[in-house]
């Protein structure tokens, strides 16, 4: 039983290292706030690229890569597409942060966590 349990706590650490590296870059944490300041109607790639001046080439990789991670969503619009945040994979992130920093060892308070989001 403990195998089964150490396997899925691997195979989630390999989940959020993965997706904190999709974030790991100055262009894609640029998209993930340009994204999150749209929430929750998003933005089309035209959009993105105005407001970050990228090449469509690069931007298209960099959206790519936060797409494969879970990390934004893509819906078609004729022939736009629209790219939003996905939060909920976002909080799912941030949970485990909490869980470890705040839960077990209390390395910090929680009230400084809510104080920031404020």
């Amino acid at each position: 039983m403990r195998g089964v349990a150490n396997e899925e706590n691997s195979k989630q650490l390999t989940k959020y290292a993965d997706m904190f590296s999709a974030m790991g870059t100055e262009a894609r944490l640029r998209i993930m706030q340009l994204l999150l300041s749209a929430h929750p109607e998003g933005l089309v790639v035209g959009e993105i690229q105005d407001e970050l001046n990228v090449p469509n080439s690069t931007l298209s990789h960099h959206l790519e890569k936060l797409k494969n991670e879970d990390l934004v969503s893509l819906r078609r619009e004729s022939t736009y597409l629209r790219y939003t945040a996905n939060t909920a994979a976002l909080q799912e992130l941030l949970q485990f942060l909490y869980t470890e920093c705040c839960t077990r060892n209390k390395a910090l308070k929680l009230q400084d966590i809510v104080q920031i989001c404020r």
